[in-house]
């Protein structure tokens, strides 16, 4: 009996010891805030600032090493639209932007005389309002840093999300993420910034991926759009054979053609807008590192582009736009460009090894076009010789070999969240009642395919450039989930859109508007003690006022 009542007391005692020791070891491997935001997106940035002057103490957890996403990462030249609707931080950022080329240390490679004063449809830089819009991606990543140290925000960086049980959930709220790396983060509210949604798609919350028929939002531009010619992204009227015997159908098709049905137009379907890199080049020799041939280099792949150049197509460096101290931020242009289009599907619910692999192909498809028009002698040799006097900008992403940190993830999943905003909100036709933020761009989507015509020609199939009459609001709702699906997450980049009105949507300046309204939703629900969902819009839209962001035009 005694040996049986001492068995007992030491089984007890090794119970208690283990439960303080997991306790002991949660503790240490654990972080707490009031917010968490996963992802390094501008997104990230703003709604981190924002609730860090709202003292609430936040703490951002990213996959990322480098802050700011693509704003940071090549694409300089801004996407703007009408720039009176740009409030709050986000308007901050560019007036920073603005106060750095003010310096003359500033210019390395070029005076500001010499630089100009070309924008996207408008200038550069805005004397009046002290903005400025173009700027080289380590000045953007600089400005992001800055934020983060003056409010005095933690950044825990390269941790990845355990997608498949990394979100640990209780009565419809999340309580905890856990990385890969076994850390985990507890917060009351959590806000996704990431482009891919993998905090929203890991917490059960609804979303869709490509593109919606015409027919379930009742819009004109979503779906398949065979026949539609937009912009200049496209083959127009030039007859280029598919096959590699150009009178031969039976000889095989080009590289980078697909041989499927493209589908009807207004038809739903799971492809989506093509993804590349926006490289910043140089002609500065001092500052330039000559275009190298990548590992695992094919030419065969361009030969596309061959016949489309033999075809006397003549545009290659339409979208070389400049930034400041002669430098570009490169952008797709015409039929056969930096896009690699119809090579990205699978990419948003994708592994993190696979998403590595279709990022590496991305790289190598487009450092080996940049190579190829530099040195192949099917390029004429006008466009050659002038290639060869490009490079890679030797003073930008220097720990990455001068290649941009991230790729342009143009579309992912997007949420199907508790509004979800459709071009019939964007071109004014439903009225907004909640406005968060203002956007103006053009509904924008790059190309999905490059398919085979019924007459036996290649054609791309995607590009839509739709400009909305006047800026519009964006909807509270749009970056909420239903709250049957989740009550405590917040999603700034990956929203509750349809397809074509994501392609306004998805413009920097916006997601940091974006980003800076869910950190007020989110301070707001913090001091009242409620769910998000409860928050009223007359509880936020007099911070988001003070604040200032521009909620009417």
């Amino acid at each position: 009996m005694k040996i049986k009542v001492v068995t007992i007391k030491s089984l007890v005692i090794l119970v208690v010891s283990f439960s303080f020791t997991f306790e002991l070891y949660a503790a240490d491997n654990q972080k707490n805030a009031d917010v968490i935001v996963y992802g390094g997106t501008s997104a990230a940035v703003t709604s981190a600032v924002q609730l860090a002057r709202m003292h609430k103490k936040v703490v951002i957890v990213c996959p990322e090493k480098h802050l700011g996403g693509l704003s940071s990462s090549g694409l300089g030249f801004t996407d703007i639209g009408d720039k009176s609707v740009i409030g709050g931080i986000s308007r901050e950022f560019y007036q920073r932007v603005y106060n750095h080329y003010q310096q003359k240390e500033s210019w390395n490679w070029q005076s500001i005389e010499e630089y100009g004063n070309k924008g996207q449809d408008i200038p550069a830089i805005d004397t009046d309002k002290k903005t400025m819009w173009i700027f080289e991606p380590h000045v953007a990543e600089s400005i992001f840093e800055d934020l983060i140290r003056e409010n005095k925000i933690e950044v825990i960086r390269d941790k990845w999300l355990d997608r498949d049980k990394g979100v640990k959930m209780k009565d419809g709220k999340i309580i905890s993420i856990q990385m890969l790396s076994g850390e985990f983060y507890a917060g009351k509210i959590f806000i996704d910034a990431t482009y891919e949604g993998d905090l929203m798609a890991a917490a059960g919350v609804s979303y869709h991926v490509g593109r919606e028929s015409t027919k379930t939002y009742n819009e004109q531009w979503n779906g398949v759009q065979i026949g539609i010619l937009h912009h200049w992204h496209h083959f127009a009227k030039m007859r280029i054979s598919p096959y590699n015997n150009p009178e031969n159908s039976l000889s095989g098709i080009l590289p980078r053609i697909s041989a499927g049905n493209p589908g009807e137009k207004g038809d739903q379907d799971k492809r989506i807008q093509a993804y590349c890199f926006r490289t910043c080049l140089t002609k500065i020799d001092k500052n330039r590192v000559p275009f190298e041939r990548p590992e695992g280099y094919d030419s065969t792949q361009y030969e596309l582009l061959v016949r489309i150049l033999n075809a006397g197509w003549r545009e290659t460096f339409v979208k070389f736009d400049p930034i400041p101290n002669n430098k570009t931020d490169v952008n797709n242009h015409g039929p056969f460009s930096f896009d690699n289009i119809g090579m990205n599907y699978d990419y948003p619910e994708a592994t993190y090894q696979r998403r590595s692999e279709i990022l590496k192909e991305h790289e190598i498809y487009q450092k080996g076009l940049l190579y190829f028009y530099a040195n192949d002698p099917r390029v004429p040799v006008e466009i050659r010789q002038e290639m060869s006097k490009w490079g890679l900008a030797k003073d930008e992403f220097k720990d990455n070999q001068n290649w941009p940190h991230q790729i342009y993830v143009r579309e992912a999943r997007r949420m199907l969240g508790k509004f979800v905003m459709t071009e019939n909100e964007v071109l004014g036709k439903n009225k907004v009642l909640n406005s968060i933020g203002m956007g103006s761009y053009t509904m924008d989507s790059h190309n999905t395919q490059r398919y085979i015509t019924t007459e036996g020609y290649v054609q791309n199939e995607g590009d839509i450039g739709i400009l909305p009459k006047q800026p519009y609001q964006i909807e509270m709702g749009t970056i909420l989930p239903k709250d049957t699906e989740c009550r405590n997450l917040i999603v700034t980049v990956a929203t509750s859109t349809s397809h074509i009105a994501f392609g306004s949507i998805r413009m920097e300046p916006v997601f940091m508007i974006l980003g800076q309204s869910a950190g007020v939703i989110a301070a707001t629900a913090l001091e009242k003690g409620i769910d998000i969902h409860k928050i009223t819009y007359m509880d936020i839209k007099p911070k988001l006022i003070e604040y200032g962001q521009v909620l009417i035009k």
